[in-house]
């Protein structure tokens, strides 16, 4: 009787995180960051839909936006980005976002911070950094030295980094692109080392997540940085 052929095994799912690492981050101020077309938003909301499965009370944010007046400047920047008559200057766009961004500490992001809710952004002073720093050419101490101001120098506990090439990113965005993702892969390009440089100085802060890779995997990626970085948390803000 001939031989039965072994029948290869399955690879076996790796193991999911215990959810309950979640609850660390109750009364932290994190960011999630990236280049346009890394996936960042999808992430967003299974980290939302965690926390409040968990019981962790979660505030979220996005920029530019969130108030009344970062409303209307979120306004204001696309309309300028639509209509070539409005075109602005580099400088004057990152005081856009910095003015939406005081208003956006200081009515909801602060506020929520001494509820002791989790407060979950969609970008935050490193999205200026890159954009309008590394990318656009405005120097980091300039853009720094504005954000202390706009923020009263509120630092995120938590930085995650959505990290993905240019090309693979552009495969991703629509071709109905706006003025921003229209600059071409060598701005985008910018804009990825600009974030890598900030996790690079400040590797306490910021986690970088390769979000080239499938969508549950990304999420695996996601839980098991924020996980690592509950070890070194700064006590809980007063």
């Amino acid at each position: 009787m001939p031989a039965t052929a072994p029948v290869p095994a399955r690879a076996a799912n790796p193991p999911q995180p215990d959810p309950s690492w979640i609850r660390a981050y109750q009364g932290r101020f994190v960011v999630f960051e990236g280049p346009d077309g890394s996936g960042k938003s999808t992430q967003f909301r299974r980290t939302v839909d965690l926390a409040k499965q968990h019981g962790v009370r979660i505030f979220e944010v996005r920029e530019p936006g969130g108030t009344p007046v970062g409303e209307r400047i979120r306004q204001h920047i696309l309309l300028a980005r639509a209509d070539e008559g409005l075109e602005m200057g580099i400088r004057c766009e990152m005081l856009l976002y910095m003015a939406s961004r005081a208003e956006l500490v200081e009515k909801k992001v602060m506020p929520a911070l001494k509820r002791g809710e989790m407060v979950l952004a969609d970008r935050y002073v490193a999205s200026t950094l890159a954009y309008q720093g590394a990318a656009g050419g405005l120097a980091a101490a300039d853009i720094s030295a504005v954000a202390r101001i706009a923020t009263r120098n509120l630092m995120p506990d938590l930085y995650v980094i959505f990290d993905i090439d240019e090309a693979a990113a552009a495969k991703r965005l629509s071709p109905l692109l706006d003025r921003m993702e229209a600059k071409g892969a060598e701005f985008h390009r910018r804009v990825r080392q600009g974030y890598l440089e900030q996790a690079r100085h400040d590797p306490a802060r910021y986690a970088v997540v390769d979000a080239s890779k499938p969508e549950d995997q990304v999420w695996q990626s996601v839980q098991r940085a924020m996980i690592d970085k509950t070890r070194i948390l700064p006590p809980v803000r007063g």
